[in-house]
């Protein structure tokens, strides 16, 4: 049989030209030598969260190896992924956006690099996925280009040196349901890298271009090497990435991988770059780890900062280290904020971001991220101005020891508001979802007084939200100062106080119904965590969330 009659996929627009027969062969090839190996990480994945909910055992340190003592370090990296400064992400299967990210900012800049999205951005369906290849293979060759007839606005790329491009994927704990060899779902992760190298990566290769990764959601340092075999076995099969350089980065964003962060470099070996601090998503794997301890309940997490919380920042500080023993690169956290008509809230949104990413540049890192180039010269000049001084990370800083990891309960209140800008969060991250949206402006505090510009929400605070909710409904946690209880009819009530302000502020029969039907999608979500059920949102089809929106409410 030939290996591309055994490749089945849903015909959305643009997946034909892709899933030609030489694609479907390469991919046919990974699916057989890889799947297997995803499934059995899934497995294990699984074990150690369970060991940590019912036995209270949390992830450790591995056994001492020559991954964590030994005189290694990664191989020289790319000038590309040396540059100071940021790096602009968004969803890369929303062609303006996508467009916008590449382009030079309000004051004539552009982004060093460019975290071209399909993971916790990107809408996780399959024509998230094909619009993201055609796109990315669009941009490398400058043919990229998009007509908003509702707007009469066209928007192509600017002349001028493009941001390098980092290529973000879906992770290997998610299948395409609407992509299958012999009838089993193709591994989300192996479909998106298979068809970034194939298509992106061979124009690429072609231009003399790095083709560098993010690899999200990793756990442990197995999971680093199936990346490994898997771009092993595409240089293997695709002639073209022989000579290619292939780099990847890890994202630093569950609980388990902040053990492994060294053996996770080490295992990549040859494609080893860097580490990523990935905030949001590590406070999520956290919360997920401890939910199940009464002793763990945390406060609002709004009030949790990186810079403030010392066991975070520690957390943090011990990437940098390692980063620079290892002679990989460091690469910081997120600034959300959104521009805002008021330039107040813009001035406010502006020292924020300035002050986050000095306190980054001085821990060692050397770019962080932006998700709007509104923002991008206030964001990465701190780290342009410190390392171009001339200033220098201290030996203490290269020294991993100096940073143990101690996983603690931050300090700060327990509140009924916390939780209520959790539940409006929630409501208007799924709503955006239900419209095809990974990621969403949202203000958690609208028609609230005060400063509090939108920001850029992915499925990272869409978890942290949800995790948080369920976690004070398990432990019937009481509001620090009132006293009030949470269970689920607090809520409950929550939730539809919430929904009412939001439809009182927005317009369309049909807007309002997604709205309501994100409120009951949210329910069931928090529902699941509280029976320590953490199912990704992406692993959800379409169908799926459907039938859940139509379900009497969960609670």
């Amino acid at each position: 049989m030939l290996m591309s009659t055994r490749v089945e996929f849903a015909p959305v627009e643009g997946a034909a030209a892709l899933f030609a027969p030489a694609f479907c062969e390469y991919l046919t090839r990974l699916h057989d030598r890889l799947d297997g190996a995803a499934r059995d990480l899934r497995k294990r994945r699984l074990a150690m969260l369970e060991r940590a909910l019912k036995q209270h055992t949390p992830p450790a340190h591995p056994p001492v190896s020559e991954a964590n003592s030994g005189p290694w370090r990664v191989p020289p990296v790319p000038d590309d992924l040396k540059k100071p400064g940021i790096e602009i992400s968004g969803p890369c299967s929303i062609t303006s956006m996508f467009i916008n990210a590449l382009n030079p900012g309000p004051e004539g800049e552009r982004a060093a690099g460019d975290l071209d999205d399909d993971e916790d951005s990107g809408g996780h369906r399959l024509i998230d996925t094909v619009r993201s290849a055609h796109n990315r293979l669009a941009a490398v060759n400058r043919e990229l280009m998009f007509v908003d007839s509702q707007r009469n606005r066209t928007y192509a790329i600017a002349d001028g040196e493009l941001p390098f491009f980092m290529h973000r994927e879906r992770g290997l704990h998610l299948d395409e349901p609407d992509v299958t060899v012999d009838g089993t779902p193709v591994n989300a992760a192996l479909l998106g890298t298979a068809l970034t190298l194939f298509y992106a990566g061979r124009a690429q290769a072609g231009r003399g271009q790095g083709i560098y990764f993010y690899l999200p959601k990793l756990e442990v340092a197995a999971e680093a090497r199936w990346y490994r075999d898997l771009f092993d076995l595409s240089r293997q099969h695709l002639p073209f990435l022989d000579s290619a350089t292939i780099r990847a980065i890890v994202l630093v964003e569950s609980l388990p991988c902040v053990y492994e962060m060294e053996e996770m470099l080490y295992e990549l070996g040859p494609y080893a770059a860097g580490l990523n601090a990935a905030r949001w998503d590590l406070k999520a794997s956290i919360f997920e780890f401890v939910i199940a301890d009464a002793a763990q309940v945390w406060p609002d997490r709004f009030g949790v900062d990186i810079k403030t919380t010392p066991f975070l920042a520690n957390i943090f500080r011990r990437l940098v280290a390692i980063s620079l023993k290892r002679g990989a690169v460091p690469i910081g956290g997120m600034a959300t904020a959104l521009p805002n008509p008021d330039p107040e809230v813009n001035r406010a949104a502006a020292e924020a971001i300035r002050a986050d990413k000095q306190w980054e540049a001085e821990q060692g890192f050397i770019r962080g991220w932006v998700a709007h180039i509104f923002h991008m010269k206030t964001a990465g000049d701190p780290f342009k101005a410190l390392i171009g001084s001339g200033w220098k990370p201290t030996a203490q800083m290269a020294n991993p020891d100096n940073y143990p990891v101690v996983i603690k309960v931050p300090e700060g209140p327990i509140t009924v508001d916390g939780t209520r800008r959790n539940a409006r969060m929630l409501i208007e991250y799924v709503e955006g979802w239900l419209a095809g949206r990974g990621a969403k402006g949202i203000d958690s505090l609208e028609g609230k007084p005060g400063i509090h510009p939108a920001l850029m929400e992915d499925l990272a605070t869409g978890r942290m939200s949800v995790a948080q909710i369920a976690q004070r409904i398990l432990h019937h946690a009481r509001d620090t100062k009132s006293g009030a209880v949470h269970d689920f009819a607090l809520v409950k009530q929550l939730l539809r106080d919430e929904l009412a302000d939001i439809l009182a502020r927005r317009q369309g029969a049909e807007t309002h119904e997604r709205y309501r039907q994100a409120t009951r999608i949210a329910m069931r979500w928090i529902k699941n965590y509280t029976e320590l059920s953490f199912r990704s949102l992406g692993a959800y089809t379409r169908v799926e969330l459907e039938r859940i929106a139509a379900e009497p409410d969960a609670f």
